[in-house]
């Protein structure tokens, strides 16, 4: 596994005798045998004859032999009861990646589930990637898609990861920290998510001692101080406690303190800035009863025992978190002056709250106990895989993973009255999407609580939220600026892409054909097997491919006409003419106006609806009737300035990245401009022109207060336009204001 990385194999004894069981040892088969049969673990025997053979020679960074690792993580899942083909799949989990037994071998001697579950968990070895981050990506994401199928993979990798975690002393520093974080990061956030506290509490333990060694030692240090002077107070609130509910009449429950465990401790510390006397002075105790019934009979107990704090009182029994867990959590004002924080719950949701999804295996529990846990899970499984289709590159995927395991949800509701768990800091676009996915697409406005929102307002418990939608919307790449769901973003994301690839190909397919109608064709005309010519050539899929290609600036159009004249003139099957050079291709293609001369006689009509593919230079800030010229940029499209831009003069010597273009006649947006107004420095002079400019219906994006210069301020507004026509009858208006004197556009 890569978060081993500790086997080396030097030369050394033979490991594993096919006839020696000594690595199947009495603890482990005994608890093995505690759950299933002797045919079982006959199985799981023969399971570590094959994976001991297999790993022959192969030891750990520590010196032991590398199938104590393998044992080892089958003996934390024989703790979870898992059953029989998890057991073996775990003896078995490195045998794919790292010997010489295949997937088939598996197949062969243990069935399809083993051989899948195995094939799960290994690492891709056979590909070479371009970086680490993406390597981790990518094995991370064939692990949670092979999760989506069986949630067993996910179970024997986070033990697997547990055995590491533990046995990290051995690796070099730079690797043991790197692990570490990535457990942090990745593992423990799962464990948390599939409902396994324990899990996840020592692998967030073991990941801050080896992250901050000197933090983990003091903390650990002043818990055992402070628990000693304790002992007493909580020993007789313990006592207290137990008299009165046995005095109210309750029967068979429990009363322990609770335990905070160190890196929980540490992470209340740092995110609301307290000391570690201010944390620890919560006294902290859980109560487990027999039924969901006596939960809230025994709440009212305390309540009248002692007062609440107003505020810190949680019921995930009426609504779960997110990974199923369910409990009553109550601050009350307790003896000795010191706050108590209560969590009660039933027995069986004390189970499901330890072990999560293994609950399922570990705890004969009924449908209705573990449902919870198992339907989260679910949901959260087949939201992965929304994830996996809207997402391109593995990294992306991942980022969304790592967005969509927060720790901490808000709860809120439909107007029906359906309850939606979102993520701490989710938008009502969160909101949307997590409701559907076309209807986050279509969003134009919310209501939160029947009252109007922005789409940016961050939801809080307990409010109501409404989407309302247009079917012509679409979303909007500035949402990725507040939306935190991995699901919003990945389907923002996706729509993106979908919508700038239309448009380059829209535009390159233009911006080709005016070139290839200066010299008398039409793409029209082309024969089919030119067109198969150039996709093989550029090795490219698809005509529409070529387009955005070149739409988005990565292949200038220029080349490719040349070369469809090339293909033209030519036969299949015959010698080609070698290419021109490029620089003779470009200026012969090329308009010549940076020198002075004549433009194309073919230039590219600009519609303004070209989206994400054309911009227009904030330099100059472009508007319809000003002289233009486009520059292709690589990734981005054509860059749209005005033709004097003293900008344009850097590039007179790149006329391969420049293309001829015109305002086309029909426009229908509007365009930002920045005019610079010098008025008298008099009170409300800025909210005259302000409401000026409004009155006449015009935008205004953006206003900066320049130096004062005696009594005259300047000031620069950025207002939308629809043209040179437009923009002069604003300014018009504005010049003959009585504190206005002189207004001009600015440009760079």
């Amino acid at each position: 596994m890569e978060s081993e990385g500790v086997k080396s194999t030097p030369p050394t004894l033979p490991v594993g005798d096919p006839q020696d069981t000594s690595f199947l040892t009495s603890d482990l088969r005994a608890a093995l045998l505690t759950y299933l049969s002797e045919e079982e673990v006959a199985q799981a025997e023969r399971a570590y004859h094959v994976s001991a053979r297999a790993h022959q020679g192969q030891r750990r960074r520590s010196g032991e032999p590398y199938i104590s690792h393998p044992m080892a993580v089958a003996a934390i899942l024989a703790g979870m009861h898992m059953n029989i083909e998890t057991i073996n799949a775990a003896i078995l989990h490195d045998v794919i990646e790292d010997t010489e037994v295949s997937k088939e071998d598996i197949v062969a001697q243990f069935g399809e589930e083993v051989a899948e579950l195995v094939d799960g968990v290994s690492k891709l070895t056979q590909i070479d990637f371009e970086s680490h981050q993406e390597a981790q990506a990518e094995n991370l994401r064939k692990m949670l898609l092979a999760m989506v199928r069986d949630i067993r993979v996910i179970i024997i990798k986070l033990a697997d990861r547990l055995h590491n975690m533990r046995t990290l002393g051995a690796m070099p520093l730079k690797k043991r920290r790197r692990i570490s974080q990535e457990t942090l990061d990745i593992y423990a956030p799962i464990a948390n998510r599939l409902g396994m506290n324990d899990l996840r509490t020592e692998l967030q333990d073991l990941s801050f001692a080896e992250l901050h060694p000197m933090r983990f030692r003091i903390l650990s240090e002043a818990i055992r101080k402070a628990r000693g002077n304790r002992r007493e107070i909580i020993g007789k609130i313990e006592a207290t406690l137990f008299e009165r509910l046995t005095h109210a009449g309750l029967k068979d429950f429990e009363v322990k303190g609770r335990v905070k465990h160190i890196y929980s401790l540490y992470q209340k510390m740092l995110t609301k800035h307290l000391s570690f006397n201010e944390v620890f002075d919560v006294y902290a105790f859980r109560i487990t009863v027999s039924s969901v019934d006596a939960c809230y009979r025994v709440l009212g107990m305390v309540h009248n025992f002692y007062k609440p704090v107003p505020g810190r009182f949680k019921d995930y029994i009426a609504i779960p978190k997110t990974n199923g867990y369910q409990s009553l959590h109550t601050v009350l004002f307790g003896p000795y002056g010191v706050h108590m924080e209560i969590q009660i719950r039933s027995y069986d949701m004390a189970k499901v709250a330890d072990a999560g999804v293994a609950a399922h295996w570990l705890y004969k529990l009924g449908d209705g106990d573990s449902d919870s846990t198992q339907t989260h899970t679910r949901k959260w499984l087949s939201g992965l895989l929304d994830l996996q289709k809207n997402t391109g590159s593995s990294i992306e995927f991942l980022e969304n993973v790592k967005i969509d395991l927060f720790p901490e949800e808000v709860y809120v509701f439909s107007p029906k009255g359906k309850i939606l768990e979102l993520p701490r800091g989710a938008t009502v676009v969160d909101f949307a999407y997590a409701v559907h996915s076309d209807i986050g697409n279509t969003c134009v406005a919310a209501k939160v609580d029947r009252r109007l929102v922005p789409l940016s307002t961050p939801l809080s418990s307990g409010q109501t939220v409404e989407i309302l939608t247009a079917p012509n919307a679409h979303p909007s790449p500035s949402w990725l600026n507040f939306v935190v769901s991995g699901k919003a973003r990945s389907n923002i994301r996706h729509y993106l892409k979908n919508l700038e690839h239309n448009e380059a190909s829209e535009l390159g397919r233009r911006m080709l054909e005016k070139i290839l109608r200066s010299r008398g064709r039409t793409l029209a005309e082309l024969e089919p097997w030119v067109n198969e010519e150039l996709l093989r050539e550029f090795k490219l899929y698809s005509i529409e491919r070529l387009f955005g290609e070149i739409g988005m600036g990565n292949r200038p159009a220029v080349l490719v006409a040349k070369r469809i004249e090339e293909l033209s003139h030519d036969r299949p099957n015959q010698p080609r003419p070698r290419p021109h050079v490029i620089k003779d291709v470009l200026h012969r293609y090329m308009p010549t106006w940076l020198g002075g001369g004549r433009t194309n006689a073919h230039p590219l009509a600009i519609k303004g609806s070209e989206g994400m593919v054309v911009t227009y230079a904030k330099c100059c800030m472009p508007i319809p009737g000003d002289p233009i010229q486009g520059f292709i940029s690589a990734g981005r499209g054509i860059v749209i300035h005005d033709r004097n831009c003293k900008n344009i003069k850097e590039f007179k010597n790149a006329p391969e990245k420049w293309v001829d273009v015109e305002w086309d006649a029909d426009q229908s947006r509007e365009y930002p401009v920045a005019i610079r107004i010098l008025a008298r420095n008099r009170r409300g002079v800025l909210a005259t022109i302000a409401a000026t400019i409004a009155d006449m219906g015009v935008n205004t994006r953006d206003v900066v207060i320049g130096n004062d210069e005696g009594a005259v301020s300047s000031l620069i507004f950025t207002i939308d336009v629809k043209n040179r026509v437009h923009l002069a009858r604003v300014m018009r208006r504005i010049r003959v204001l009585e504190d206005v004197v002189k207004i001009t556009r600015k440009k760079a």
